[in-house]
């Protein structure tokens, strides 16, 4: 997720280990620490553009790395801060370790895939469960936080808990519903049905896509869970939308070296977006990743890897990002959000 939310995540599980005269400390430490594993964005190849894709949510994110993660952290900021407050290097590491633990755990309930179990498996997982940014998850927690360690007041910690975990327990909810509405349109679609996925949309739990893979291409959708405060009906709203056929290489790239880099480098594109890859309709040398755009219900995608048929056999692929249009976007998503 964004770095706010890590480390206001990381500073609220530091904050509940703390006693409340240090609620403050323990929140800027907690935070830090939450943070720090997204230092990995820092691995980067001016050669090859996939590199970053690679190692983001990879070693610093795994179980694994946890206690080796809160102890790097805790020597850079007990000598830059702690010790000059007079904290014991054992609150420190503390601290440390919780605000790291809770990083990779928080990344995984979205969808852009975490590395949990790394070095025992590359396996990304994505439950699925939130947007990469959601401010009603972050700013009631922030606030509470802020409220906690200005006022000294424990109870402001255990309410941010409560709110956090009652929120992600609604996603889990909205996650199901979703996915039970996408598996009954995946009655009406041609061919045979692989995988339904269902994730929010951007920044909030009301209006979520649908994705459904068939052995012929995916179908997005974007649906809204019944909620009682938003429909008077009772009712499910669907909005229908794009159609993309999967990547076959051989029809879509007759030209590409299967040996060349460029045909590796696509194999690993299709590895990072769980194989949820199409050619772009408007340009033949874009390979997309179908699950992200602005609009749920579009297949307009946020990135993507793009080729160059005149490349050498070693060259490799293109990474570009394009938002597009982000404010009408938005404010098409808000009126799907607050629809009756």
């Amino acid at each position: 997720m964004d770095p706010v939310t890590q480390g206001v995540l990381g500073a609220t599980f530091a904050q509940a280990s703390s006693d409340k005269k240090k609620l403050a400390k323990a929140a800027l430490i907690g935070a830090l620490a939450g943070m720090a594993p997204d230092l990995d964005i820092l691995i980067r190849s001016a050669d090859d553009p996939l590199l970053y894709l690679e190692f983001h949510r990879q070693f610093t994110h795994s179980l694994l790395f946890i206690p080796f993660g809160g102890l790097i952290v805790s020597l850079f900021l007990y000598p830059l801060l702690a010790r000059r407050w007079g904290l014991s290097y054992r609150l420190t590491l503390l601290w440390c370790i919780l605000g790291v633990a809770t990083h990779g755990l928080l990344d995984s309930c979205t969808s852009y895939g975490t590395q949990l179990l790394w070095p025992l498996t590359n396996q990304r997982f994505a439950w699925d469960t939130i947007s990469i940014i959601d401010p009603l998850f972050t700013v009631p927690m922030l606030g509470l936080v802020i409220w906690a360690a200005a006022r000294k007041r424990k109870v402001l910690v255990y309410a941010a808990l409560l709110w956090g975990t009652m929120y992600m327990g609604f996603g889990f909810v909205q996650h199901d519903r979703a996915v039970a509405i996408g598996n009954e349109l995946a009655q009406f679609r041609d061919g045979e049905v692989m995988r339904v996925q269902a994730k929010p949309s951007f920044g909030n739990l009301v209006v979520w896509k649908v994705i459904t893979e068939t052995d012929k291409g995916f179908h997005v959708d974007a649906v809204k869970p019944w909620l009682p405060l938003l429909s008077t009906s009772g009712q499910q709203e669907i909005w229908a939308g794009d159609y993309a056929d999967k990547l076959d290489i051989e029809r879509d790239l007759p030209w590409l070296d299967l040996d060349s880099q460029q045909a590796r480098d696509i194999e690993r594109f299709r590895w990072f977006s769980d194989d949820y890859i199409a050619l772009d309709r408007n340009d033949p040398m874009r390979v997309v990743d179908v699950r992200y755009s602005m609009l749920p219900q579009e297949i307009i995608p946020l990135w993507g890897i793009e080729l160059e048929q005149g490349a050498t056999v070693e060259q490799h692929v293109d990474y570009y990002m394009e938002r597009g249009d982000s404010r009408a976007a938005f404010r098409e998503l808000w009126r799907m959000i607050v629809s009756r």
